[in-house]
């Protein structure tokens, strides 16, 4: 997924990276796999209005992107960057235990938003050490992060059963387990040193530019968050939406996995996808395929045809993330990597957060015809995504096209 080989330095790899990585990634993925498909049901549970619901979600979306790239930079600056997933865990399952005494629209929308504010860092500097050992041990990518999907799947199946036999009153319980699960692969994720400041030899080839401040990466972030904001409505009120069309907790957990499925199998095929296809043709394919989602999604398909829809998450969120990633590592030094995984959960929770706060609202207005607005939104992130491919530094010997990396 992301390009790497072998460094040249004789420092060896941590024992078991491979495992720690993948099981690091598990750890807040099994809290997303219940939060986000069934915290919206505990919402409604306790008679939250559309618009309320969509705050209440939106909120800590914006707090979060403000906390984490803060966060971010200054844990490229640590001596262990895995210290802070520890303090970023244990606060967050304080948090989820708080909501056990929170029950109305302020209280809930204080500590809800205190959680995001918590957890924010947690994946980014995940993935900054991942990425380290990408860069330095030659690691490939796909192969750690899909196991972060297929813990999502896994949570999401079981939340929805437990959801299903016990209602909403289960949400709660699970993701409090999977805090838990962020405390103990805070202690045990792999403690690989500061990052690599510039000078540092490793066998890869060089980021080009000048870090975060090129015109392309910044209109390709914006553009790439743009497109994945479209996912909003989808992420807010899709499963109210199955709910009240008939589909069981169950039925909802496998369309919710229908679609990180779909995304693990990118993942895995990766490395053989990457061989036939750059980066800039891997986002702009997701996200046009993301614009005919939301042009389907209002239609009765029932349960077959969402499943089929929900596949296409495949294309719509994991073929742009791997593009970007690759972009990322191509345009940034490795000095920067938390930063860089900073800026992009920047991004894409500055304008996720707002597009679920104006989904509340549109919702409350359209109906199912929210989602030819997104769609637009999608065709917005597009074009931008376009003319970013058009503002990348050209070489004049190569005939006009890019002389980066993919």
């Amino acid at each position: 997924m992301i390009p790497a080989t072998k460094a040249s330095f004789t420092e060896a790899a941590p024992a078991h990276f491979r495992l720690l990585s993948a099981l690091s990634y598990c750890a807040p993925l099994l809290v997303n796999g219940v939060a986000l498909p069934f915290f919206p049901i505990w919402l409604a549970m306790h008679d939250f209005s559309d618009r309320e619901i969509g705050i209440i979600l939106a909120v800590p979306m914006v707090v979060r992107v403000l906390v984490a790239p803060v966060v971010a930079m200054y844990a490229d600056r640590m001596k262990e960057r895995a210290d802070v997933l520890v303090f970023s865990g244990g606060l967050s399952l304080l948090t989820a235990i708080a909501l056990y005494w929170t029950d109305t629209f302020w209280p809930v929308l204080i500590v809800y938003t205190i959680q995001g504010a918590t957890f924010s860092p947690y994946v980014p500097v995940v993935e900054s050490i991942v990425i380290s050992g990408v860069r330095r041990w030659g690691f490939d990518y796909g192969s750690m992060r899909v196991w972060g999907s297929i813990a999502f799947i896994a949570s999401t199946l079981v939340g929805g059963r437990l959801i299903g036999n016990w209602g909403g009153q289960m949400v709660l319980p699970v993701m409090i387990f999977g805090f838990l699960m962020t405390m103990v692969m805070a202690v045990y994720c792999p403690r690989i040193g500061p990052t690599r400041r510039r000078g540092t030899p490793v066998d890869l080839q060089q980021a080009t530019g000048s870090s975060l401040r090129q015109p392309h990466l910044l209109v390709l972030l914006i553009g790439v968050a743009i497109q994945q904001s479209s996912h909003a409505l989808l992420y807010v009120f899709a499963t109210i939406y199955w709910r009240d069309l008939g589909f069981s907790g169950t039925e909802i957990a496998v369309l919710w996995s229908a679609g990180v499925a779909a995304e693990v199998t990118v993942f895995f095929q990766s490395k053989r996808i990457c061989r036939y296809f750059d980066a800039w043709t891997l986002i702009r394919v997701g996200a046009a395929i993301c614009v005919c989602r939301w042009l389907l999604f209002p239609m009765q398909w029932g349960f077959v045809g969402f499943f089929l829809l929900q596949c296409l998450h495949a294309f719509s969120y994991a073929f742009v993330h791997t593009g970007v990633q690759r972009r990322i590592i191509a345009s940034v030094q490795a000095a920067q990597e938390s930063s860089a995984q900073g800026a992009y959960f920047f991004y894409n929770g500055m304008f996720m957060g707002l597009m679920t706060i104006a989904s509340g609202y549109i919702y409350a207005l359209l109906g199912l015809a929210s989602y030819y607005v997104m769609a637009l939104t999608a065709v917005l992130g597009l074009g931008l995504i376009i003319v970013a491919y058009y503002l990348q530094p050209q070489s004049a010997d190569s005939g006009g096209k890019t002389s980066e990396p993919a």
